[in-house]
């Protein structure tokens, strides 16, 4: 159990790394990204093991990712290119 946290803890810290170079411009600070991405890994595979029981790791690990993904997903600002409409004249 220990090894499979650690493993979501990996996971999320990978996904969050990889929000953070691919989407900077429309994310808040780095130190904010990495420490949502892991513990939305954490939660994950807590909530995965919690609901599927012992033995269904990779399970585990895909229910991390998704946590992790929806977590940091959250933390996305609109892209800076907003179109304004005028006003009726």
């Amino acid at each position: 159990m220990i090894l499979e946290a650690l493993g979501s803890a990996v996971l999320g810290l990978i996904l969050a790394w990889a929000a953070a170079h691919r989407l900077a411009h429309r994310l808040p600070a780095r130190p904010l990204v990495v420490a949502t991405g892991v513990a939305g890994a954490l939660f994950g595979d807590f909530v995965t093991h919690t609901a599927l029981g012992p033995g269904t790791s990779l399970l585990s690990l895909l229910g991390a990712a998704v946590v992790s993904v929806a977590s940091l997903s959250l933390l996305l600002r609109p892209a800076a290119r907003l179109r304004r409409r005028s006003a009726p004249a």
